[in-house]
Order: structure tokens, then C-alpha cells, then sequence
């Protein structure tokens, strides 16, 4: 074959930004491969909205390329990649999981190009955190780093605009009081068409044949599947609902699952969004008066911060990070939780981040961290097995994203690599930053007895049972000290272990 080398694209790198020509890119003019491999969904039970969303995003963007692309639904990677190119030569963008590097790698007519849709080039990552144990890997240095790197909400002297770089002190507010929703417009919200309609059908058939199983429901889609789409969310919200985000950023209310956030993961991490085109509209918006700085620096701080932080970590960590267990945590994960069972459970903000979670494969942070990987570190469930159901229940939900989030911020399974304490918490933090516990059978204030709610019974039994290791870090050991001073810890741990058996 004659003329530009074809590009394979992936179901995660659909956006401009992945086909443009360059040094680092395919090359003028390239044909376009794509390829659905069914094969990915007989491997694993995922939620079934994540794969509508997938799917709908490849054939849409296949829609939009035209004649460009060779779209092929094939068994596997290679089946797939045989039907379109043959043995010809083709170029890829570096993929975002270790099982598809190690698949393009393993390919003598696969021209590995370097990674695409992020703001660090792994070099700089690497200068900066230097060899093995050299560098404590802390979120907040990076962060300024990319700040400087990016000019991002700089002043012209390179000091930080309003003179700290991390508002986050700012942005702890409870939701305001008597409310059940944030007085916002509502998320932008695409409208389904007949490719969606299409993949739906075609997940029923599949279904029904026995050839995959999914979890969890599938309603109209409620994320960007199109670089259109993506780029009407982002507007959307700066213009609507960036203003509020800020303040409300760890707030939850049960009939607001969306609160002020973004949900502008699932558009980026499907390559519809650069991260660069998404901190310049939130810097922008705050330059001209419309967003407060908090608001500004928050998104700037979870989409060039955070999200470029947990992508390099994937990579400089190795496999073998995936597998850190240090506080020996091996319970596998509940019938009920798998099957995203929320009328199982009675404790009202379990059951209903469960239940957005089986509704929508979405929740925003605060719900992921301190109800479900909360829930799973007070019961010291397994944090690879966990890491891999946030990655197959969740729409924005990649290997790479979920590994550090998971394994270091949620679980603490690298004794504090990530983090520099494990996010464990009862009742109280539940109560004062949601509105979940009015009408809940528990009180977030009792441990023991029949109201006592399984978050406060379930956090002091962690500290107890991780006592050692937590007298050591300063932020935790006043915990360790508080837990001294509690009677009935006999009792308490007696009841932990009997909720342990049940959903609570």
C-alpha cells in the first residue's frame, strides 16, 4: 500500500487533537482505522451505559470521518486489525493502558507514536520525580509545576493569582441548608439519535445470545459522544455551573447527583476534550469576572493537577503497583455491591450512590471517596478487586485513571505513597456534607446499638484495627488517641463484624 501510513485509533482517542499531523502524530492525510473487538466485553461484566457510551462514540466519530475510516467489528484486536489493514504498516497514538501498549507493541507493522490528549510529556514527568525513591511524589508540587509549565492562572511575576496556588480550603462548603437540589441550570444533556438507537439493539442482541452480560441500567445517554456534543457540555458549564463549583465541590445531596460538577471526566477521557482547551475556558472565565477564582482554581486544579498526576503515576509506577496491599486488605467484594444491588442496603447515602451509580455509571468525587471507598476501606475489602469494578462500573472509568485513584487515594494500599492519609470517616463528615442521614434509619452519632449508624461503627473499628500504623502519621494519630478514650470498643468491634455479613 502506497501514500500515508493508515492510523489506528482507539475508543478513548476520538477527538481532533488524535489525528492532527505532526512530528509526534499520523501522518498527512492518513486513513483511519477503527475497530470494535468484542472480545473486551466477554472478558468482564461492565456497566452497561459505559459500553452504550463507548460504542455510540467510536461510530459516531467513524459517522463524522466518512470515507476516511475503515471501521470494522471483528472478534478480536487483531482479527479486527487483519480485515482492515492486512501485514500493511500503520502508526497509533501511544494507548492509555498497559494491555493495549503491551497488544500494539507486540505488532512488527505498529508505529508506536508518543501519548496524545494530555498536558506532560513523560520526559518532564520523569525529570521531575527523578529514580526510585527519589522524589516524594506529592499531588501539590507537580501541580505547581503544571501551572508554571502551562501559565495557568499565573501573574506576570509567575507567582499565583490571588497569591496562593490551592484554594481547596475554600471549597468545603456544605450544601446550603434546607436544600435538595443546587438552584443551577441542569447539565448539559445530548440528545440520542439513531447511532445510539443502533448500539442499544445491538447490545440486546448480544445480550440476549448469551454473548456478554452486563450491570447496571442503560437510559437515554447523558454524556458527550461527539467532539460537538463535548464542546457544548464544556461551554455549558462555564457559562451555567462553573461559578458554583468551587464552594459546593465536596458538597453532596441525594436529589442532585450532579451538584456544580463538571462530569466533563467522560468526555475527556474519551479524547473529545483536550484538558488544555477545558483549564483555558475555566481561566478564562475567571479573567473576565464571571467564575470566582476558588471555582477556577478547583477545576484547574482536578483537570491539569490531579487527572495529569494519576495518568503519569500509572506509567512511572509500574504494573506491580496495581498489586499493593500494605494494609493487608483481602475480603472480596459483596454479591450486593457487584450486582449493584441499592435496594439491598438500608444505610440511605450507601443505597443511594449505589443507586446513581446503577442508574447513571456516574457520581461525582466526594460520593466515589468517602461513601464507596470509605465503605470498602472500613471493611477492608480487596483493592485490586475494587479498582477493577470502579474501572467497569463507571463511564469514565479506565485503567489508568482508576489505579492510583483507587489503590493509593482510595485504599491507602501504598501506605502512603499517594496520599498522606487514608480517607476513612463515619458518620459525622457524612452527615455535615450531605443531606442522606435526616430520614435514614441510623444516627451518623451512635456506634453501638440498633441505630448506630455502620459508617461511625465502621471507622472506629478501622482505627482500631489499624491502630499501629495510624499512631505514626500525625493526621492520623489524633484518631488513635480519640479511640483510647472510647468505652464499649469491645462491643463496637463485635458489631462491626456482624454488619460485615450483611449489606448494612
Amino acid at each position: 500500500m502506497s501514500g500515508p501510513r493508515p492510523h489506528w485509533v482507539f475508543g478513548d482517542q476520538l477527538g481532533p487533537h488524535f489525528l492532527a499531523p505532526g512530528e509526534d502524530g499520523p501522518d498527512e492525510g492518513a486513513p483511519i482505522v477503527m475497530i470494535e473487538a468484542r472480545s473486551v466485553l466477554r472478558r468482564r461484566r461492565f456497566h452497561r451505559a459505559k459500553v452504550h457510551l463507548v460504542l455510540s462514540a467510536m461510530r459516531h466519530a467513524a459517522d463524522a470521518l466518512g470515507d476516511r475510516v475503515r471501521y470494522v467489528q471483528a472478534g478480536t484486536y487483531r482479527e479486527g486489525l487483519a480485515e482492515a489493514v492486512g501485514r500493511c504498516r500503520l502508526t497509533v497514538s501511544h494507548p492509555t493502558s498497559r494491555a493495549a501498549l503491551g497488544l500494539v507493541t507486540s505488532l512488527p507493522q505498529v508505529t508506536v507514536l508518543p501519548p496524545r490528549g494530555f498536558l506532560v510529556p513523560f520526559a518532564d514527568f520523569r525529570r521531575w520525580a527523578g529514580g526510585p525513591g527519589e522524589r516524594r511524589l506529592l499531588l501539590e508540587d507537580f501541580y505547581h509545576r503544571v501551572r508554571r509549565a502551562e501559565h495557568l492562572l499565573l501573574e506576570p511575576d509567575g507567582s499565583p493569582t490571588g497569591g496562593r496556588w490551592n484554594l481547596d480550603r475554600d471549597n468545603r462548603e456544605p450544601p446550603p441548608r434546607g436544600a435538595t437540589t443546587l438552584p443551577l441550570p441542569p447539565p448539559f444533556e445530548p440528545q440520542e439519535d439513531e447511532i445510539d438507537q443502533r448500539v442499544r439493539a445491538d447490545l440486546d442482541r448480544w445480550e440476549r445470545a448469551g454473548e456478554v452480560a452486563f450491570v447496571g441500567r442503560d437510559g437515554p445517554r447523558r454524556f458527550a459522544a461527539t467532539r460537538a456534543e463535548a464542546e457544548q457540555a464544556l461551554a455549558h458549564f462555564v457559562d451555567h455551573r462553573l461559578a458554583d463549583f468551587g464552594r459546593f465541590e465536596d458538597a453532596m445531596l441525594r436529589a442532585d447527583p450532579w451538584m456544580a460538577h463538571s462530569a466533563l471526566s467522560v468526555p475527556l477521557n474519551l479524547g473529545l476534550l483536550h484538558p488544555g482547551e477545558c483549564v483555558r475556558a475555566a481561566e478564562s472565565a475567571h479573567r473576565a469576572g464571571r467564575v470566582p477564582l476558588n471555582s477556577a482554581e478547583g477545576f484547574v486544579r482536578q483537570v491539569a493537577g490531579w487527572r495529569e498526576y494519576v495518568w503519569q503515576l500509572y506509567w512511572h509506577l509500574g504494573e506491580g503497583y496495581r498489586d499493593e496491599n500494605r494494609l493487608g486488605h483481602h475480603e472480596p467484594l459483596p454479591a450486593w455491591f457487584l450486582d449493584l444491588d441499592a435496594g439491598a442496603v438500608t444505610a440511605r447515602c450507601l443505597s443511594g450512590v449505589l443507586a446513581e451509580v446503577r442508574d447513571h455509571g456516574w457520581v461525582h468525587h466526594i460520593p466515589r471517596l468517602m461513601v464507596l471507598g470509605n465503605w470498602a476501606l472500613q471493611h477492608g475489602w480487596d483493592p485490586r478487586e475494587l479498582t477493577d469494578w470502579f474501572h467497569r462500573c463507571f463511564v469514565d472509568g479506565y485503567d489508568w485513571v482508576m489505579t492510583a485513584n483507587v489503590v493509593g487515594m482510595s485504599q491507602y494500599a501504598d501506605g502512603g505513597l499517594v496520599t498522606t492519609k487514608p480517607y476513612a470517616a463515619g458518620g459525622a463528615y457524612l452527615h455535615r456534607m450531605g443531606d442522606h442521614c435526616g430520614p435514614c434509619r441510623y444516627r451518623p452519632t451512635e456506634r453501638l446499638g440498633p441505630r448506630a449508624c455502620p459508617f461511625t461503627t465502621g471507622y472506629w473499628a478501622f482505627v482500631h484495627r489499624h491502630r499501629e500504623l495510624l499512631a505514626a502519621n500525625h493526621r492520623t494519630s489524633p484518631a488513635v488517641a480519640g479511640l483510647r478514650r472510647l468505652t464499649g470498643v469491645p462491643e463496637l468491634l463485635a458489631a462491626e463484624h456482624d454488619r460485615g455479613q450483611s449489606p448494612p
